[in-house]
């Protein structure tokens, strides 16, 4: 049975204003986001060192003065991030009870090779277990992703299929998956990609059961509020966008044309911070950054 907490969390999400903030960088792009935020490889010898400094990292913007509920909704957390603590509480407790931000909990374990202009998701054999700790830690989501990079129906199916399958199973466990089939936003072919998903996911909609519902995280589409049908289903609870590799300027930009979307951006929201900056100066660039999303998610 949904806690008190989960309610608050779930009324939040349909109902405030703001953005879910995706700091679920894992193994393998944990680099690029270290380097980003001007920490050289050179400065960790092993995976270890390298999860404790991003775990600096996501400290330092968990507990900075301008990263609260009041503009985060929500923010997605990588297992080895849950498993560690914020000034004493678990990471995702923390969220919650000091800053009134949802917390999610990215559950894939990466992509398999491309197939059919697609790459599906890795099984996922430790599943149970990780819905467990999820909820263990009143963990309100998830988070999975997959790629789509061609606008080929077999592969789209697929990974559609795939995502809703392992929601479902996610919705067992008395958790909210956000099903995430990025499209690749330098295929040639995306807007044709973004018909075919659109159709798929909206045929999987109609077939959750009673008390069955996701929340969609969707690359910008080309064409604006191309997305207006699933935002509007009734199945759905949210709508969120990934950058996808726009700049902050761009991805806003777009995210302002399309009504009813918010933000869950990763890089887009890290830009400009660095290790190396001032705490003043610090809080002032996520200040922006924050401040420059949560309007981008209110228009």
């Amino acid at each position: 049975m949904a806690s008190q907490a989960q309610h608050a969390m779930l009324d939040k999400i349909k109902t405030a204003d703001g953005f879910i903030a995706a700091l679920d960088q894992s193994g393998g792009s944990t680099p690029k986001a270290l380097r980003l935020y001007g920490v050289e490889e050179s400065q960790y010898s092993n995976d270890n060192e390298m999860f404790d400094m991003v775990h600096q990292m996501r400290t330092r913007i968990i507990t900075s003065q301008p990263f609260n509920g009041d503009r985060v909704l929500g923010a997605i957390l990588f297992e080895n991030t849950l498993d560690r603590e914020i000034e004493g509480k678990s990471s995702a407790r923390y969220l919650w009870e000091e800053k009134q931000v949802v917390p999610f909990l990215k559950v894939d374990k990466g992509l398999n090779d491309e197939k059919d202009g697609v790459q599906t998701m890795k099984p996922m054999p430790e599943l149970v277990s990780l819905l467990e700790k999820a909820n263990a830690q009143n963990v309100f989501g998830t988070k999975m992703r997959s790629v789509i990079k061609l606008g080929n129906e077999t592969g789209i199916k697929e990974v559609v299929k795939q995502q809703f399958e392992v929601g479902r199973q996610i919705i067992a466990a008395g958790l909210v998956p956000i099903i995430e089939p990025e499209v690749d936003i330098n295929s040639a072919e995306k807007a044709q990609a973004e018909a075919i998903l659109k159709e798929e996911i909206l045929a999987q909609l109609d077939a959750l059961g009673d008390g069955e519902y996701v929340m969609l995280k969707l690359t910008l589409p080309n064409e604006a509020n191309f997305y207006e049908a699933l935002i509007n289903h009734p199945k759905v609870i949210k709508v969120v966008a990934l950058s996808g590799g726009y700049s902050r300027e761009d991805a806003n930009k777009k995210l302002a044309e399309n009504k009813g979307m918010i933000a869950s951006f990763s890089r887009a929201l890290t830009e400009g911070i660095n290790a190396n900056q001032s705490q003043d100066d610090f809080e002032k660039s996520l200040d922006e950054a924050i401040e420059s999303i949560y309007q981008a998610s209110r228009s």
